[in-house]
């Protein structure tokens, strides 16, 4: 299938920027590169009958900055996301549609978390950032753990966390082409790793050595796929695009809890490309697919 002709048109306005690739400089650099990409978007807020608060959490590390988001009327549960970005780049106002727009399709309360970023603060910093918004905000009432990208792997990590550690519950885990492995022979690398389809190989190179060191590339807080056990964990979205250098490894990681016991809902969408989902009022396919996700999110955490 080719690439979906809204997206293609998205990207070839991104190329004609002129924008380096994340890996060509400083994680400076790569801040700025983002910031300009989305500058360069039309403006857009996601669903508006929707409240949004700062507040903070402590965190082992200092206070964590996190943002409520509300619907107008009563919540059924709430959905702790976490943004992409390579664990290197990300804000808490470049999610903001999403969220806005997850509030709507869900039904839930949605808190975004506002992690501290690497190279700064490696690996396990953010993850134990987002482990204290997940104590803070985890009241009793259903929890669904999301992110897109680098932020998928940290909802996964938080999975495995909450399920070693003896909780908090976690209904739902919604994972977002995620990052899963540092394992870059796979075939969607070698497939659309060279390609102009937003991130790259050497940007995944460069991402993972600025999170990760050697050494903790055995723990599977860091690297899910590299878990000994992934039996008891909650049920699971996963959505993948073709397009995507990330694409094989979420479909290994659907295959693997299927394996385990795991309930999995596996989401590919051949036209795509990573970072879809995001693109909530410039994608069809992204309004659409967050509906959907809204949808099963509803049902899941109405059900538990």
């Amino acid at each position: 299938m080719s690439l979906d002709p809204e997206l293609q048109a998205m990207l070839d306005r991104r190329r004609a920027l002129n924008l380096p690739s994340f890996s060509a400089g400083t994680p400076d650099d790569a801040r700025r590169s983002f910031a300009e990409s989305h500058a360069a978007l039309p403006p857009r807020r996601g669903a508006r009958d929707v409240t949004a608060t700062d507040e903070t959490v402590a965190g082992p590390n200092g206070t964590v900055k996190i943002r409520r988001y509300r619907p107008a009327g009563t919540t059924h549960g709430r959905i702790l996301y976490l943004h992409g970005g390579g664990w290197v780049f990300g804000t808490l106002d470049g999610f903001e549609p999403v969220c806005r727009q997850l509030v709507q399709d869900s039904g839930a309360e949605v808190i975004s978390v506002d992690y501290r970023l690497a190279p700064e603060h490696p690996f396990p910093q953010p993850l134990d950032d987002c482990w204290a918004a997940l104590l803070a905000v985890a009241d009793g009432a259903p929890l669904a753990v999301m992110g897109d990208s680098a932020g998928g792997n940290l909802a996964a990590a938080l999975a495995l966390r909450a399920r070693d550690r003896g909780g908090p519950d976690i209904a739902l885990q919604v994972l977002l082409y995620p990052v899963l492995s540092p394992d870059f022979e796979r075939e969607s690398y070698r497939r659309c790793g060279q390609g102009d389809y937003l991130i790259s190989t050497d940007d995944m190179r460069w991402f993972w050595d600025h999170y990760v060191t050697e050494a903790d590339r055995a723990n599977p807080e860091a690297v899910p796929l590299a878990a000994a056990d992934w039996s008891n964990l909650s049920d699971t979205i996963i959505v993948v695009g073709g397009y995507d250098p990330l694409h094989d490894e979420g479909v290994a990681y659907a295959d693997t809890l299927r394996a385990a016991g795991v309930r999995v809902v596996l989401r590919d969408h051949p036209g795509m490309a990573h970072g879809f989902f995001t693109l909530v009022d410039l994608l069809s396919a992204s309004n659409a697919e967050v509906a959907a996700i809204g949808g099963l999110i509803a049902d899941r955490l109405g059900a538990a």
